[in-house]
C-alpha cells in the first residue's frame, strides 16, 4: 500500500509558516544541479519515491510559480511532472502551466484513501498545514518529514496543536545547517 508522506519546513521554535503564511526561514533548497550534496541527494530520494503531490488550495496558489520557473533544475522538473491533487471546496480547476493540471477534490480524505489503495509510488503532502491537520485527524498520514531550519520566528503557525505519537526513523544533519527528522506516525 502507498504511504502518505507529509513534509514541512519548520523553525527551531515549531513554526511552519510565518504570520503572513510565508516561508522566509526556508534555507538549503536542493535546486543546484552542478554538484551533489547530501541534502540535495536526500531531497531527490524523496521526490523519486513519490508520484503524486497533494496540496491544499492555499499552498497550490502559492506554488504554481514552479510550473514556469527556469532555475529549479532536476528537482523542479520532477516536481512539475508529479500528478497533482488539490484539496479545495472553492477551486474548479488547478492548472499547472504547460504540465498536466491538478485534479481538484472537495473530499480529500476519501480521495487519499482511494489513492493509497492504488498501485504506484508514495503520495507527498506538500505544506498545506490545515489539510495536514485534517489528514492527521483522519489517520491518513503515515510518515512525517520535518526539515528543521536553524532559526526561530517567535510567532506564526505551529506544526501540531494536538497530540500525535510518532516514532523516529531518521535524524540527519546537513552542511547547510538543516536537520531532517523523519517520523513514522503511530496509528
Amino acid at each position: 500500500m502507498r504511504k502518505l508522506i507529509a513534509q514541512q519546513w519548520v523553525t527551531l521554535d515549531n513554526i511552519v509558516a510565518e504570520d503572513d503564511g510565508g516561508l522566509g526561514f526556508v534555507s538549503g533548497e536542493p535546486f543546484d544541479d552542478s554538484k551533489s550534496t547530501p541534502f540535495r541527494d536526500s531531497s531527490m530520494d524523496l521526490i523519486n519515491s513519490v508520484d503524486t503531490m497533494i496540496l491544499g488550495a492555499n499552498t497550490y496558489r502559492q506554488s504554481t510559480g514552479w510550473a514556469t520557473a527556469t532555475d529549479q533544475g532536476e528537482y523542479g522538473r520532477k516536481l512539475n511532472e508529479l500528478t497533482k491533487v488539490v484539496a479545495s471546496s472553492t477551486l474548479d480547476e488547478a492548472p499547472w502551466g504547460d504540465f498536466p493540471a491538478g485534479t481538484v477534490t472537495s473530499e480529500p480524505e476519501a480521495t487519499i484513501r482511494d489513492l493509497k489503495q492504488q498501485d504506484g509510488k508514495h503520495l507527498w503532502l506538500w505544506g498545506s498545514l490545515s489539510l495536514m491537520q485534517s489528514l492527521f485527524d483522519a489517520g491518513l498520514i503515515d510518515e512525517v518529514r520535518l526539515l528543521i531550519c536553524p532559526t526561530t520566528r517567535g510567532t506564526g503557525h505551529r506544526f501540531l496543536h494536538d497530540r500525535q505519537d510518532l516514532c523516529l526513523i531518521e535524524a540527519t544533519g546537513f552542511d547547510n545547517n538543516v536537520v531532517l527528522l523523519r517520523y513514522e506516525v503511530k496509528h
